[in-house]
């Protein structure tokens, strides 16, 4: 079979969609781009509070040790529901999953601006923490059944660049709201484009699980075992320690859950850092510490779209060079006294980490076998978002027990420059496994 001839895909509760092997893109990019979209929104959902911070204190009184803590619970909440996530992603229809998921994050949004003191905003916002991260192994798995491994880089930069610009969009629009229309405002507004995407995640289709692994199979000339549904056995404690056996992803989570531990304390606490620091009002902080960021999340998607796929043998190579940029900037940018500075290393840093992500987010799918993807990605962001979800509380206790949020920030330098050179030592395994994933449907 030749790379240009056409194939039957086989979707859920449709005709079949008969596609070019050679086409990057074989359900088109709208399936990258929806997902992307609900990436976005529930960062922006999640990381409102974050922007509007100094003014809920204000009003609900509380201090800096109460604020790390609801972003920290909120993570952890997260995280304890992605491993069930991941098991009903292997099983269920992922399309459905997703809409219900962004619609649940909606309402609770609209409730985090009816709180009326500390402990309800705190619980609401922990129960958005729950449903938060319940989309990405279901989208995630669909990503790499809809792109063959050839340009499954381009599909995940869209999908991490929504989700990484997401945290900078919550951010300058929790400052910005918050100081036009008031914080309550704020979420009611940014709840009704979460109700919009989660009605545009019905107009999915939904692929047999390895139809991306096929194509790239039927590309090479080698034939695949016919689609179909195949029902992970065994328990879960089983299966996760069955996918840890992969050297590349064990050293692909390890790396990230390390350099996450650091990032995710720092990111939370940015904007009040340049508020305190510099003099600035929320809403200017918020703004200047999001669109710096958000520039540099853009060109390191674009770079990495492109290297992604042109260097896929060389994708976790590739992921760490850009972490270490990250890290070593994220250091820069807050030990270097003067703003402008610090903005330049700022921008970088989010280059690297946008450089980096998609990468490893595309080799995870790359050695992870089709029928397990949804699990294969809830353990990887279960480790990763476990670790980052202390971050937050871990700078926040800091900055109140020595008086200064750049000393806080400087315990976070040695992790971010350690889980970059851990992830770089999945590069050597990174084809055996993959071919391993390959061959159980060939």
């Amino acid at each position: 079979m030749t790379a240009d001839e056409h194939v039957d895909i086989p979707v859920a509760g449709r005709p079949p969609l008969r596609v070019r092997l050679d086409s990057a893109a074989p359900f088109g990019w709208w399936p990258a781009v929806c997902i992307a979209l609900v990436a976005f929104i529930d960062r922006v959902e999640f990381n409102l509070m974050a922007g509007a911070l100094p003014v809920i204190q204000r009003e609900l009184g509380f201090g800096d040790t109460a604020g790390g803590a609801i972003a920290s619970a909120a993570a952890v909440a997260g995280i304890i529901l992605l491993i069930p996530a991941g098991r009903l992603a292997d099983r269920g229809r992922r399309t459905w999953i997703l809409a219900a998921v962004v619609g649940v994050w909606s309402l609770l949004t609209l409730g985090s601006g009816l709180v009326t003191t500390y402990a309800m905003l705190f619980t609401v916002r922990v129960m958005l923490g729950g449903a938060g991260l319940l989309y990405n192994p279901a989208g995630s798995s669909l990503l790499a059944d809809y792109f063959p491994g050839s340009s499954r880089a381009r599909a995940f930069a869209l999908e991490r660049f929504g989700y990484f610009a997401g945290p900078a969009g919550g951010v300058i629009a929790g400052g910005a709201l918050a100081g036009l229309y008031g914080w309550r405002t704020m979420f009611f507004l940014v709840a009704v484009p979460g109700i919009v995407i989660a009605l545009l995640c019905l107009t999915l289709r939904e692929p047999a699980r390895g139809t991306g692994d096929r194509i790239e199979l039927l590309r090479t000339g080698e034939v695949p075992a016919a689609p179909e549904h195949v029902t992970p056995r065994g328990s879960t404690l089983r299966e996760m320690r069955g996918l840890l056996t992969i050297r590349t992803l064990r050293a692909i989570v390890i790396g990230l859950s390390t350099l996450f531990f650091g990032l995710g304390g720092l990111m939370f606490w940015l904007p009040t850092f340049y508020a305190r620091t510099f003099g600035l009002s929320s809403g200017a902080a918020s703004a200047i510490a999001g669109s710096v960021g958000l520039v540099g999340m853009i060109a390191g998607a674009l770079v990495s779209a492109r290297l992604g796929d042109r260097w896929s043998h060389r994708r976790v190579t590739l992921g760490a060079i850009g972490l270490m940029i990250g890290a070593l900037s994220l250091a820069a940018s807050v030990a270097v006294p003067l703003l402008p500075v610090q903005l330049f290393f700022l921008g970088v840093a989010n280059f690297g980490i946008m450089l980096a992500i998609p990468a490893l987010t595309a080799a995870v799918a790359d050695v992870v076998p089709a029928a397990r993807r949804g699990l294969g990605f809830a353990l990887s962001q279960f480790v990763v978002s476990l670790a980052g979800a202390f971050g937050p509380l871990l700078v926040g206790a800091a900055s109140e027990a020595t008086g200064s949020l750049r000393v806080a920030y400087a315990l976070l330098a040695v992790p971010l420059v350690l889980g970059a050179l851990l992830t770089l030592r999945g590069r050597s395994s990174l084809e055996t496994d993959r071919r391993a994933a390959l061959s159980a449907l060939s």
